[in-house]
């Protein structure tokens, strides 16, 4: 049965038939049968997919919708929005990953009898997996499986007893984060539901979940603050091998994903937004066997786990909030370090973590640079240092999380024992890993720097130093007035032994590559005759690709796993892969020796040859990739004719903040394959001087930067 209530938008169409949105809005207006929109706006209608689906195939715009973009549409289209369509789909999954067969009897009838059976049989998986699933039917939330309710703070003592105590008010109430959905709720995904079950079929129910869920997290980047797997790995990996682990702003579960796996391992997640909250449990039951424990609600105004005593706590916390409960949680008995102020959400967070750590017990949380100096919580950072809770502070290159353009730091905590507190402080500044580009850290460099620091700290209680990257400082050195514990203040700056020896090999390498640079300029221009200037007769790339003279590729919204990534920056700045994509198993398009990439959004007028050291990268999101027939077309013919100024404009559409290229109306003439190698040979020596040119330009910036830098720190001599 095909979902008639599923929509797509005009976005939804162009993918589906590989094509542009310009080609969709002329079917639209060239074919008086094309489908009527049945929702959305005027500006960006919505149409029904069953009836998009039968006109492409009516006109041959495609032969068959795939599975998994079927199953998407379905998902992006549902009536009740993505979210719930993808946490059903995740019930649906885990039911088909823990027991296949009880999915292949309730799914052999109907649509209303698969409805009608599935509750129950979710209830049967959901309530061991995910301990406190509110069950169907059930109004009184108070209670779930008879266990005890989701806890809310206790009524908070006074830090001062001359004061009276004013009980902290929760403003919200944590709640179950999954809900058994009833069979009316179930009913309009069901159509959805055999399209996952199928994909699941083919792909494994975790990686289909998985797929799903960073196609949707992909979607909409400005909804979801996400973790980046590598930084939460390090995060993990620094608290060791806990059995009972706490993420109290769990997102999209990033963090207890990557936990280390044991057998008596036991997880606990709460977010304050409950389509968060759900998207964890589920994509945790599906990732392990531990145990899945999950709530929504305001953590710091209403903790679900009061009485939590874990062994270790993770956290990537929301930054700079002013409404995080101050004027609620004045007497909140978690405050042991101090009541942190309106500006120092991020204090409350940590102090937050301690009191759920039993004594000894690892937090981990991922903290903006400024909650290091700010002076609003200088003395709760010296409370922090005094009672040996703070045991590091960890500078992360800028690159490593959101806001990408930020060095953020990584904070390890102990809760204090009843042994004395080690006297020092593990600084440690892994800043030399920032990688050029947009691909992010050089983080193989950083996990070994941080781990290596951290372990010797932990087992020794200090460490070597290490100029520049690691220090264990006193206590007593940093109670000062500001408690700054930025760690590039308190690092000796790393030594450089031969500062002048590789400034000179860089002027070295900067004088060849000029001499090079002057022998790739271009001779000077000899002007056509105008008797021979006549207008050559031309096609597009749209004429081309339908003759068979190429093949066009869009580029993808995922890909596998420690594969480099072409996007549409390395492109345009000439330089190796450097990007990453959601992981998922949808099939990525993988770059060849001589494909022509083409950004299309930014306005740009860049042609890419693929060469060997870039092929095999995956095709990065906003690029084309166009692979021409040897036997027909000249790669760098081809590349140099795409990136004429006059031809990008011609072929672009403009919004009011961004420019987009309709690849499919760019422009290039009809010569013959000498005539084309002709003007290959040329596009091609244009680019080898191009590349020079910015070659010279890296080395001269980093020529003068070490000058600078020698300059002021008294390794260079200033004659």
């Amino acid at each position: 049965m095909q979902d008639n209530a599923t929509e797509v938008t005009a976005a939804g169409i162009a993918r589906l038939a590989g094509v542009g949105r310009a080609a969709v809005s002329n079917w639209r207006r060239r074919h008086a049968d094309f489908p009527r929109p049945v929702g959305g706006t005027e500006t960006s209608p919505a149409f029904a997919l069953a009836e998009v689906e039968e006109w492409l195939r009516r006109h041959r715009k495609l032969a068959e919708v795939p599975l998994k973009e079927r199953v998407w549409q379905q998902l992006a289209g549902h009536p009740d929005g993505p979210v719930t369509a993808l946490v059903h789909a995740g019930c649906a999954l885990l039911l088909i990953h823990e027991r296949p067969p009880v999915w292949l009897d309730i799914s052999s009838g109907t649509d209303e009898r698969l409805a009608a059976l599935l509750p129950t049989a979710l209830d049967e998986v959901l309530t061991p997996r995910v301990p406190g699933t509110a069950r169907p039917g059930r109004t009184d939330r108070s209670r779930v499986n008879g266990q005890p309710p989701v806890n809310t703070p206790p009524a908070a003592t006074p830090a001062n007893p001359a004061t009276p105590a004013t009980p902290a008010t929760p403003a919200t109430s944590a709640t179950p984060a999954l809900a058994i959905p009833t069979a009316p709720r179930l009913l309009p995904s069901v159509p959805l539901l055999r399209g996952v079950a199928e994909l699941a079929a083919d792909r494994g129910a975790r990686p289909t979940f998985e797929f799903l869920l960073g196609r949707h997290l992909d979607a909409n980047p400005r909804q979801y603050t996400l973790t980046p797997p590598d930084l939460a790995g390090l995060m993990a990996a620094l608290a060791g091998t806990p059995a009972t682990v706490l993420d109290p702003s769990c997102g999209t579960g990033a963090l207890l994903r990557a936990v280390a796996d044991r057998p008596d391992r036991r997880l606990h997640a709460q977010d304050s937004s409950p389509e968060l909250a759900a998207l964890t449990a589920l994509r945790l039951a599906l990732h392990t066997r531990a145990p899945v424990h999950a709530a929504a609600g305001d953590t710091l105004r209403a903790d679900a786990y009061p009485g939590l005593r874990a062994d270790a706590v993770l956290c990537h916390p929301p930054f700079n909030e002013r409404n995080w409960g101050h004027d609620d949680l004045a007497y909140d008995p978690r405050w042991e370090y101090g009541f942190p102020a309106r500006t120092e959400s991020e204090l409350a967070w940590v102090q937050h973590a301690l009191a759920r750590l039993r004594d000894g017990g690892t937090a981990v949380l991922l903290m903006p640079p400024a909650v290091a100096s700010r002076r609003s919580g200088r003395r709760i950072r010296a409370d922090l240092l005094r009672r040996g809770a703070l045991r590091a502070v960890v500078a992360l290159p800028a690159g490593a999380a959101p806001p990408y353009s930020v060095p953020l730091h990584l904070w390890v905590l102990r809760r204090p024992d009843r042994t004395h507190a080690q006297p020092e402080l593990l600084l440690v500044d892994a800043g030399r890993f920032t990688a050029e580009g947009r691909g992010g850290p050089d983080w193989p460099g950083v996990r070994e720097t941080v781990l290596d620091a951290w372990g010797a700290f932990d087992r020794d209680g200090g460490v070597e130093e290490r100029p520049g990257l690691a220090r264990s400082v006193p206590v007593i050195e940093l109670l000062d007035d500001d408690v700054d514990l930025t760690p590039a203040r308190r690092l000796p700056p790393p030594a450089d032994t031969d500062g002048a020896g590789r400034l000179a090999d860089v002027r070295a390498r900067l004088d060849e590559t000029l001499r090079l640079t002057a022998e790739l300029a271009p001779p000077p221009a000899e002007p056509v005759p105008s008797a021979a200037s006549g207008r050559l007769p031309l096609t597009t790339v749209g004429e081309l690709a339908r003759a068979g003279a190429l093949v066009m590729r869009t580029g993808g919204h995922g890909g596998r796993a420690r594969v480099p990534v072409l996007t549409d920056h390395d492109v345009l700045a000439g330089t190796a892969p450097s990007g990453t994509l959601p992981e998922s198993e949808e099939e990525p398009v993988l770059t060849e020796p001589g494909d022509v990439v083409l950004p299309v959004l930014g306005g740009g007028a860049v042609a890419r040859v693929v060469d060997e050291a870039t092929a095999g990268a995956v095709l990065g999101r906003n690029l084309v990739l166009l692979r021409p027939d040897p036997a027909a077309l000249d790669a760098w013919f081809l590349a140099g004719f795409l990136r004429g100024t006059a031809n990008h404009r011609q072929a672009s559409s403009y919004a009011s903040t961004a420019t987009r290229l309709d690849v499919r109306r760019l422009q290039l003439p009809r010569l013959a394959p000498d005539e084309q190698r002709r003007y290959g040979e040329r596009f091609r020596a244009l680019d080898a001087f191009e590349r020079a040119l910015r070659e010279a330009g890296r080395l001269g910036e980093q020529l003068v930067r070490g000058m600078y830098d020698g300059l002021t720190d008294g390794t260079i001599a200033p004659d």
